[in-house]
């Protein structure tokens, strides 16, 4: 199994349904690893300007799935993707 985050973009209505409910599925199929979340923050460059903070995550979660095509699978339930709102699915490579 490989870990994948769920990202929340904001860009929808309030979110449907239970955090707390979809969150408890998630743990009670072994898959959930984590998540918060996204508050203000700042971008940081050792030279030359940083862009602007990308306002638009709200949120994360890492779970672990079989595959790419088998993430999505995890949105079941998940309020923000219930409500119509993006979730962006990335892989999280492990490096050695």
């Amino acid at each position: 199994m490989a870990e994948y985050i769920l990202l929340m973009h904001d860009d929808a209505d309030e979110s449907e349904g239970s955090w707390e409910t979809y969150l408890q599925g998630l743990k009670q199929r072994g898959v959930f690893q984590g998540g918060s979340a996204i508050g203000r923050g700042v971008y940081a460059r050792k030279s030359g300007s940083a862009g602007p903070v990308s306002v638009h995550l709200t949120g994360y979660i890492r779970v672990d799935a079989d595959s790419l095509d088998h993430a999505p699978s995890m949105l079941a339930g998940n309020p923000h993707f219930e409500a119509g709102r993006t979730v962006e699915i990335r892989e999280l490579p492990r490096t050695e």
